[in-house]
This record gives structure tokens, sequence and C-alpha cells, in this order.
């Protein structure tokens, strides 16, 4: 069954080599592995896989989401804020905003796009 697979987000981008500078030189990802038409980044005990398509940055909604402990969250989004990181807010109920930061029910977030406008999430929660 599928269910006993580790699912690898995939994420299409318009130019390998532009992704390259973002996933590893921005945000620090190693490579796990790579082929001519993708790269597999090592996230944790999992991986994700970077490949170039025509349809990049055409979802509109969340595609990769990295969550960390709460004692994590404040550095995680200060090191991106360094790295110039824009964060995305957006009006949803229940929601509140402080500096780019969501906070609802004892979870805190941040989103934020790579250049091809693949929308990822740094995500915390209080129960973590």
């Amino acid at each position: 069954m599928l269910a006993d697979f580790a699912p690898m987000p995939t994420l299409a981008v318009a130019d390998l080599g532009r992704a390259r500078e973002f996933y590893e030189g921005v945000l620090g990802f190693p490579v796990g592995r790579e082929s001519g038409d993708g790269i597999e980044y090592t996230a944790g005990s999992q991986a994700f896989l970077v490949y170039a398509s025509s349809y990049a940055g055409t979802n509109k909604a969340t595609a990769m989401s990295f969550p960390v402990p709460p004692g994590a969250f404040d550095a995680e989004v200060g090191a991106l804020r360094e790295k110039g990181l824009l964060f995305q807010t957006f009006e949803v109920e229940g929601i509140t905003w402080s500096d780019g930061v969501a906070s609802w029910g004892g979870s805190r977030s941040v989103w934020f796009e790579d250049p091809d406008g693949n929308i990822l999430n740094v995500e915390t929660s209080a129960g973590a």
C-alpha cells in the first residue's frame, strides 16, 4: 500500500541553476542526488525533488511545509529574514499577523515563495 512509503514532495522550476542558487545558497539544503532534469535535496530524514518544467510556479497553494519545533521557529524565521526573504500574508478568519508571522490556536507559520513562485511554509505548533 502507498501508506507504507514516505512521499517525496516535488517542485517544478523554470531554471535549475536559479533554483540551485535558492535551495542551496539561500535555504542551505544539501544535494542528495542529481540527474540531468532534477535535483534531489536532503531535508531531515526525507528528501524533495526540484525539477525543470514549463508548469513551474502555477500552484497557488502551499507546495511544501517544514514543521519545526517551537523552540527553533524564531531562529529559523530570523535566518530566512537575514537571507532577504519576504513573507506573505493573506486574510483567513482566526489568524492574526505580526511582522509576517501568522498565529492561531497555538500554531505559528510563515509563507514565502521560491524564485518560480512555489509557495513554501515554515510552521510550528505548541503541541509539537
